[in-house]
């Protein structure tokens, strides 16, 4: 380069070529629209723009997503009205893995997992209520989406009336386009990343498939995509299978399976991915969805089996090492959880869960030193959510070390943070039982049953109190519930023999 040579001198079309290839988009958008404000019928700068658009607003389809309340509610896809455990996520495993005593349960009954994905932690309510209530609240997209306003290509249909909008889609002859395979593509994502036009790239796509003889997978795939997010799912589901028979790849296996987990279909998600890893041994994506959906049905043991067969292929990858370290952490193996958090400091991650995490692991690991200086850190790193579980953790390491004072501070810290946390209102009326505070500790009793349903401890702690003051009915009745959450909770059974007892004798 010689030393007159500057930015200004280069081609403005090859330097918006340069950032979109350095992933400059805001700079690449800005050189492409103002060569369009030159000449808006500059194909090229039109395609270079949406392309940066598209990398701009991209999301990975093949990743799960959270279900809105919406969907949940207003779901009729169900295949069975009582499923057989393990065949549906709303039916989880209950004999695999870990006691329920020892692991907990996230509010959609499964065990809490290693590692925060969509639909792991959140519940399935059944009721309205029941979504309403729930603290954390999906957040997905709706299915169908406004149309976007934003230009077409190489006629007067590029240049819009309204120096605001980029593509005026109701107005384009999709028809054209169709014949056209690489402004096809790169208007079709953009209809479905910028625009939230899923209509309208269904109308492209059916039209593209037409127009190449049926045979290209991309469009077939990418069909289904777009009966995806209208919520056909079985309009989906045939798509991509015509996509796989066609030509076998591991976005359309992606996709197929995330259908049958909107279907609530595990088997056949699964079946699904190890049908695409005949095609691609060692698809690190695809041994992590069969690992998923293990995990989702309760099926721990299998779930972690994929998770270390993952790690062979990638060992850096941070959703099994997570995972794996959970599954150690619950199986009173903390040295070995600790080891695995570890690593993923030393691979740069740094977050409070982790710290929590690794906090927790030092102190059951007798590390106490190194334990609270990860919660202080975590302290400092949290957010309302994540500090209400450490301060819910350090309320249990006060406990172990004796220190009731701090550890009542440290849950009443906790429902600060986050006023629906059942696991704190439980342990708090145990704290007020102790103290011989019989309302305080039934009234957070109450809190707790209200707030975690699916927890079985509060259930349980209430029978004991109402037991004590003599109330055998409502002891009777928590202890039921209590059993229906945790059949095998050996406590509950045997309170619950002594009361049938007591008022067969009565």
């Amino acid at each position: 380069v010689g030393p007159d040579f500057s930015m200004d001198t280069l081609d403005p079309l090859f330097l918006a070529q340069s950032l979109l290839r350095r992933r400059k988009l805001k700079d690449c958008i800005d050189c492409c629209s103002h060569l369009l404000a030159k000449n808006p019928y500059d194909k090229a700068a039109w395609l270079l723009k949406i392309r940066a658009l598209v990398e701009e607003n991209y999301t990975d389809e093949a990743d799960l997503e959270e279900e809105g309340m919406g969907d949940i509610i207003m779901d009729e896809n169900a295949t069975a009205q009582v499923p057989r455990p393990g065949t549906s996520f709303k039916r989880p495993m209950t004999n695999q893995g870990t006691s329920q005593g020892v692991r907990p349960l996230s509010k959609s009954g499964r065990p809490v997992t290693g590692f925060a994905r969509p639909g792991t932690q959140s519940g399935r309510p059944k009721t309205m209520e029941a979504a309403v209530r729930t603290p954390r609240t999906a957040t997905a997209r709706p299915a169908t989406s406004a149309s976007g306003r934003f230009v077409r290509l190489g006629t007067a249909s590029m240049v819009s009336g309204d120096p605001t909008v980029f593509i005026d889609i109701p107005k384009l002859d999709l028809a054209k386009y169709a014949s056209r395979p690489g402004l096809a593509k790169a208007l079709f994502q953009y209809m479905i990343y910028v625009a939230n036009a899923p209509m309208q790239a269904m109308e492209l796509a059916a039209l593209a498939t037409e127009a190449c003889g049926y045979t290209d997978w991309w469009w077939k795939a990418m069909l289904g995509l777009c009966y995806y997010r209208l919520g056909l799912f079985r309009d989906a589901e045939r798509q991509l299978q015509s996509a796989v028979a066609a030509t076998p790849m591991v976005l359309t296996a992606l996709l197929l399976g995330k259908v049958y987990i909107r279907l609530d279909q595990p088997p056949k998600a699964i079946e699904a991915y190890e049908a695409a890893l005949q095609h691609f041994p060692g698809e690190t994506a695809l041994i992590a969805g069969i690992a998923r959906v293990h995990e989702g049905i309760g099926n721990l043991p299998v779930s972690v089996d994929h998770y270390r067969r993952l790690l062979v292929f990638d060992s850096t990858n941070v959703e099994a090492i997570s995972s794996l370290a959970a599954d150690s952490f619950y199986n009173d193996q903390p040295e070995v959880a600790m080891i695995l958090y570890r690593r993923l400091l030393q691979m740069g991650l740094m977050s409070a869960e982790l710290l929590n995490n690794l906090g927790l692991c030092c102190f059951y690991a007798q590390q106490y030193d190194l334990s609270l200086g990860c919660f202080e850190r975590a302290l400092t790193l949290a957010d309302d959510v994540a500090m209400a579980d450490i301060w819910y953790n350090i309320s249990h390491v006060a406990m172990a070390l004796g220190d009731v004072s701090m550890a009542y501070q440290s849950l009443k810290l906790a429902l600060i943070c986050d006023p629906t946390h059942g696991e704190a209102f439980n342990n708090l009326g145990v704290l007020e039982y102790r103290k011989d505070n019989i309302e305080l500790a039934r009234s957070n009793y109450q809190s707790a049953i209200r707030t975690a349903p699916h927890m079985h401890e509060p259930h349980y702690n209430f029978a004991l109190l109402s037991h004590t003051r003599g109330d055998l009915q409502q002891a009777h009745n928590e202890l039921t519930l209590a059993l229906a959450s945790f059949p095998d909770h050996h406590d509950s059974k045997a309170l619950l023999l002594q009361i049938q007892s007591s008022l067969i004798a009565l």
